[in-house]
């Protein structure tokens, strides 16, 4: 559904504002983290289901419960990993481009090497959205 993906793609980031972030202007009180769940909290609100997934789901590469638990994040305890394809593919995207830069684009190893700094099976991670998207 590119439609959706277009709207969801914009939609994404909407909880950043509530985080902690001065560097790229946020002054909230929230770790940075946090914002993939505050934008699904306020999309839903607003009677966008489906959207609010997507911002729950594109932080990282995904994060398990068990990821959560394990490294005591400030985080809801449940999955938060893409499920549907559009989620997949709004997720890996998102790696591409940082908010430090936003003209480099970064390479898959690029992407892998941040990803692993969270744990190993982040480059795993990485590699099933590939996969997935056909693009592996």
């Amino acid at each position: 559904d590119l439609k959706f993906i277009k709207e969801a793609a914009i939609l994404h980031d909407i909880g950043i504002f509530l985080t902690n972030a001065p560097q790229i202007n946020c002054y909230g009180d929230k770790p940075y983290i946090c914002h993939g769940y505050l934008g699904r909290e306020l999309l839903e609100k607003e009677g966008l289901p489906k959207y609010a997934l997507v911002c729950e789901r594109h932080v990282g590469v995904g994060i398990t419960i068990e990821n959560i638990k394990k490294n005591n994040l400030p985080l809801p305890k449940r999955d938060m990993t893409p499920q549907s394809i559009e989620e997949k593919i709004i997720c890996l995207a998102d790696k591409f481009f940082s908010k430090k830069d936003l003209i480099s684009e970064k390479t898959i190893e690029e992407i892998k090497a941040e990803a692993v700094q969270y744990g190993p099976e982040n480059t795993q991670r990485v590699d099933g959205l590939l996969r997935a998207l056909d693009l592996l």
